[in-house]
């Protein structure tokens, strides 16, 4: 199967360029999804998660306890790769059983942190980066979540540069204020490259 990995900065609009793909008939897998779904009531990650961190960082539904993971491994360096050293397992087995499960022309997995995990580059034939600028990451994140700018500015702060995202691409879509006909006409473009690279 030819599968696309799809990424971009938060705010960059990877979920409206996801969505047009599958109006094409392409099936997605998101990792964000997977992993909210690992870390969900009974979630096979939260067992794990429960032993590692105490049972303060489960929820009264059994969740994870979303707020206070996210302040603790923001503050954290140590806390965080120590989630990720349970969650990351189980998001790639998670999205490996769904690419074997998907019927299309080829498959697309979304992966915000493409870049910063280090190993998906070589787990996907083509990388599609979704690029705007910062500016524009800032002003629709304060706006979609209500954050301030330096909220918006610490959460892009630990994610890639812009630069290593573009470096990382082999294929980029430019989503920063053009027209939906515009992103439309370069969905087209590239979703029928994908579907003559997946013939081949």
């Amino acid at each position: 199967m030819f599968v696309v990995g799809l990424t971009g900065g938060i705010g960059s609009g990877k979920s409206t360029v996801a969505n047009l793909f599958a109006m094409r008939g392409v099936p997605l897998i998101d990792t964000d999804l997977i992993a909210h779904r690992i870390t969900a009531p009974r979630g096979i990650a939260m067992p794990h998660i429960a032993a590692e961190f105490g049972e303060e960082f489960v929820a009264a539904d059994g969740s994870l306890d979303r707020a206070r993971m996210r302040s603790l491994v923001f503050s954290d360096e140590a806390a965080r790769k120590r989630l990720e050293g349970i969650t990351h397992p189980l998001i790639r087995a998670e999205t490996e059983r769904e690419q074997h499960e998907a019927h299309g022309p080829y498959v697309m997995v979304v992966v915000p942190l493409l870049v910063e995990s280090g190993t998906w580059k070589e787990r996907v034939n083509r990388v599609l980066t979704v690029d705007c600028t910062v500016e524009t990451q800032i002003a629709r994140v304060m706006n979609r979540n209500g954050f301030s700018r330096e909220q918006v500015l610490a959460i892009i702060a630990r994610q890639a540069t812009r630069e290593a995202r573009l470096a990382a691409a082999d294929d980029v879509i430019f989503n920063d204020n053009v027209p939906l006909e515009e992103l439309e006409m370069q969905v087209d473009a590239t979703h029928h490259a994908y579907l003559a690279d997946a013939m081949k």
